[in-house]
């Protein structure tokens, strides 16, 4: 019964993985790293499986952590009144707009305390 079981885990198909951690429909705070320079850098634009490019290796590279927006704590240290480099963002170039002008990514509501 128990080797049934661990032959149905093993066949069972994988679910496709995103490029992103965040998988779902809004913007979020997100951490890059370069795997070319390995230069760092954070956004509050980032979107499921969509990358930005770095601006020394020219390169897209995708978030390795996402966080809702108004969970990222101290690790924002965006500056408001900072330019998003819209021709360095996926998303921005692929909607022909800036992106930070779609809806955020807020934690799933708390109902009854669970």
């Amino acid at each position: 019964m128990e080797q049934q079981r661990r032959r149905r885990r093993r066949g069972a198909k994988k679910e496709k993985k995103g490029l992103t951690p965040y998988q779902g429909s809004k913007r979020s705070f997100g951490e890059f790293r370069c795997p070319q320079c390995k230069r760092g850098w954070m956004s509050a634009n980032t979107w499921a499986n969509c990358g930005q490019q770095c601006n020394k290796c020219n390169i897209n590279v995708y978030p390795y952590k996402q966080l809702p927006l108004n969970k990222a704590g101290g690790l924002n240290k965006s500056d408001p009144s900072k330019k998003h480099p819209q021709e360095l963002c996926q998303k921005c170039r692929s909607l022909k707009y800036y992106c930070g002008a779609r809806e955020y990514h807020e934690p799933a509501a708390v109902v009854n305390g669970e």
